[in-house]
């Protein structure tokens, strides 16, 4: 009896530190799909001078030829132009897809990153949370 009571207590604490583990290795799938978006974009640029907002057409009809999730399923990916000031841009938005798992992780929820390199986080509150979230 007292060994089912020492492991119940040391699963209670082992489970639940595994999947805040998981979770923050998922967060690599976000980043590396958003890089991928953001590669291929700037290739898209030097090819026709201007960006695409268009994930998953081919390169050949104004699109990325890339997939609206990330490689490991576990974020969808959006891709939104932008124009400030009269300069073109673009604005790569990872969030966590329907049955992934990826939607506990709240203190992660969004990763973007935009055409000047500049990768924000925000937490499922709207708090910036981009020091905690994107390391390099």
């Amino acid at each position: 009896m007292t060994v089912m009571a020492v492991l119940a207590i040391i699963a209670a604490i082992a489970v639940p530190s595994y999947r805040r583990y998981l979770l923050r290795a998922h967060r690599t799938d976000a980043k590396a799909a958003l890089l991928r978006v953001q590669t291929a974009e700037e290739k898209f640029l030097l090819q026709n001078n201007a960006y695409s907002a268009s994930l998953t057409g081919g390169v050949g009809a104004g699109g990325l030829g890339l997939s609206n999730r990330s490689e490991h399923g576990y974020y969808d990916i959006a891709v939104a132009l932008t124009n400030v000031g009269g300069t073109p841009g673009y604005t790569v938005t990872a969030t966590p897809a329907a049955g992934s798992g990826q939607q506990d992780d709240t203190d992660c929820a969004t990763f973007t990153v935009n055409e000047q390199g500049v990768a924000t986080v925000l937490n499922s509150g709207g708090a910036d949370n981009t020091g905690n979230c994107w390391r390099k």
